[in-house]
């Protein structure tokens, strides 16, 4: 796992909490929300990318 996955991750949590906090402050509590599910959506697909680049590497390692 390459370190610079992790801090992508925790910047996207970082924006998306401080977006969050400001979006509920101002009284928009449905885009906090929206935000919040951007967020989990873009490290969940950053995520899936990583965990088909390992299931390719074992299946070339087994040569399956």
């Amino acid at each position: 796992m390459e370190i610079d996955l992790v801090f992508k991750i925790a910047a996207i949590g970082i924006i998306v909490a401080v977006l969050n906090q400001l979006l509920i402050r101002s009284g928009r509590e449905d885009q906090a929300m929206m935000t919040t599910l951007a967020g989990l959506v873009v490290v969940l697909s950053m995520l899936v990318q990583q965990i088909s680049t390992l299931f390719v590497t074992i299946k070339s390692l087994f040569a399956l």
